[in-house]
């Protein structure tokens, strides 16, 4: 005998957050193979991305934007460092503040696979439709709000 179908199983919180974790994972994947070819990781790839996009960063920006921790940011840094894409900077206003920021071939080397990221993510994307999309980010950006603010409670 079969159960009937339960109409919340599939909108529930638990399958949301396999289905995400899923998607998240599958993406995830699809990008690192793209910029495996160029010899780089995901998180390097992330920190040119967010370099190119906010310019010159702390450290600690860099954690914020490149979804890193510390220990992982020094690593993929100094990685980055020495294949000549990035430097270490003095920061102008405090001396104490190392800025990280993109050298030249840095520069022109994220310009051309962000392009790239940009046209394959749009190719793995072009079955969902643009309202679809909209009502996506939306849901996602409301879970990830509501995910930090229930983890600042638990730390009260």
């Amino acid at each position: 005998m079969t159960q009937p179908k339960d109409p919340t199983r599939e909108t529930g919180s638990a399958a949301l957050w396999v289905v995400l974790a899923r998607a998240h994972r599958a993406l995830a994947v699809f990008v690192e193979q793209s910029v495996a070819a160029l010899g780089l990781g995901l998180s390097e790839f992330m920190i040119l991305e967010a370099l190119l996009h906010k310019g010159p960063s702390t450290m600690s920006a860099l954690c914020d934007a490149a979804l890193l921790a510390n220990a992982s940011m020094t690593s993929a840094i100094d990685r980055l460092e020495q294949k000549q894409l990035v430097e270490r900077t003095a920061s102008k206003d405090d001396r104490r503040v190392r800025l990280v920021q993109l050298t030249p071939d840095g520069a022109a080397l994220i310009k051309r696979l962000f392009a790239r990221h940009l046209r394959d993510l749009d190719e793995v994307m072009k079955e969902v439709p643009a309202a679809e999309r909209a009502e996506l980010r939306r849901g996602l950006k409301t879970i990830g709000l509501a995910a930090q603010a229930a983890t600042a409670a638990r730390r009260l």
